[in-house]
């Protein structure tokens, strides 16, 4: 699934194309996608002026004039793309614009989701997700509180929306070896200066990740429809078996919660 500089990315690939633009036509071609009725959410958006191109956690967010706020979850293969030629394969929806460009969202497994919310609900949900990690008014000290309050492991806690917003299981990892703390230990357990050094991680790996437009594992492209260069970059996400760049142990790969975890047992100790 798309994270932070992924979305990131998508958001700056959108600006020169959306804002100002007004939707002339909505033509939805699998009603899957969408959190409501299609003549629902046409009616809703139709007509309407895309004042900007936002990103909020994983979500890219449209606010329209009239104060509706078109939100999109990629999911996991959906791509945003202004005026594509040809036009992709899987075209679920399509906004069509005043200038004659379109909007297409394609999606070959439809785990993405479009809704149109109101002011007042948009409010709502910005809410209660977590802080953005880029966000300068974000500090190490508001982590370290946050991570004082959680018996949760480390890995977990990060991809929990609620805490921090945008953060995924790619940077999760890569943030965690860059600081050397082990994915498995409870947040709680971080003292107030390994806390500094993840949040110093997180700013650090996303900022590259954005600079080198995402990463691109299988299916992530940009709005040019090119992959993300930030795989050559990985530490340890996805390199089980592979040396650690720092130290030349081998990567570890364990699975809790659910999901698979990456590190370095020489750099990233479970007991540090």
């Amino acid at each position: 699934m798309p994270e932070l500089p992924e979305v990131e990315t998508i958001v700056r690939g959108l600006r020169p194309h959306l804002p100002g633009r007004i939707v002339t036509r909505v033509r939805v071609r699998r009603n899957d996608v969408l959190t409501v009725p299609a003549r629902s959410f046409a009616a809703a958006v139709r007509h309407r002026r895309v004042r900007e191109v936002l990103r909020r956690g994983k979500n890219v967010v449209l606010p329209l004039d009239g104060g509706s706020v078109v939100v999109v979850n990629l999911g996991m293969t959906g791509r945003l793309l202004p005026d594509p030629h040809p036009s992709p394969r899987h075209v679920a929806l399509v906004l069509e614009l005043d200038d004659g460009g379109r909007l297409v969202y394609d999606d070959v497994r439809r785990f993405g989701r479009w809704e149109v919310l109101d002011a007042d609900a948009w409010a709502a949900r910005s809410a209660a997700l977590g802080p953005e990690p880029l966000d300068p008014a974000y500090r190490p000290e508001e982590l370290a509180a946050a991570l004082a309050r959680s018996r949760a492991p480390l890995r977990s806690w990060l991809l929990d929306q609620r805490r921090i917003a945008g953060v995924g299981n790619i940077y999760a990892n890569e943030a965690l070896h860059l600081a050397g703390l082990h994915p498995r230990t409870p947040a709680r357990n971080v003292a107030p200066e390994r806390a500094y050094a993840l949040h110093e991680a997180l700013v650090r790996v996303l900022r590259a990740a954005i600079e080198a437009g995402g990463t691109t594992i299988r299916d992530y492209r940009n709005t040019d429809g090119a992959p993300g260069r930030f795989a050559p970059a990985l530490r340890v996400y996805g390199r089980d078996g592979l040396p650690c760049p720092a130290c030349g142990a081998a990567v570890r790969r364990i699975v809790f919660g659910g999901r698979s975890a990456f590190h370095c047992p020489r750099c990233q100790p479970e007991d540090a």
